[in-house]
């Protein structure tokens, strides 16, 4: 029973000695790493709460946004691509130099040819008036 006690002494004192080892580790371990926790700041003392004013709002008239601001875009776009070529512009060669999708590509010419400004001078190509 002796025997016992003092293997479980010293088997309590190795295990306190392993746990201040491995507390000096992580504190090492700790100054390697930067903290991600923010440094603690000095708290001013309290004062007083102070009054709230009243504050008068003004009313501001906001200016109205265009509607077709994306569509004239669309629309300049296309534009430029046709004024560049001298003999008109095809489908295919549009859909490249703007981006657009077909769809969008649709539309922008249906609208620029009702407002006369391109004209088809056959299926699929497009020149300016």
């Amino acid at each position: 029973m002796k025997k016992l006690k003092d293997q479980l002494k010293t088997v309590a004192k190795s295990l306190t000695s392993l746990s201040k080892q491995v507390e000096k580790i992580s504190k090492q371990a700790d100054k390697l790493t930067p903290s991600k926790k923010p440094a603690l700041k000095k708290r001013a003392t309290k004062k007083a709460p102070a009054k709230k004013r009243a504050v008068k709002r003004i009313a501001v008239k906001k200016k109205a946004a265009k509607k077709s601001a994306t569509k004239a875009t669309v629309l300049d776009s296309v534009i430029a691509v046709i004024k560049r070529s001298k003999k008109g512009v095809n489908i295919d060669t549009l859909r490249k130099k703007t981006g657009l999708g077909p769809k969008q590509l649709s539309n922008a010419l249906y609208k620029l040819s009702k407002k006369s400004v391109i004209e088809a001078k056959s299926r699929g190509l497009y020149t300016i008036k």
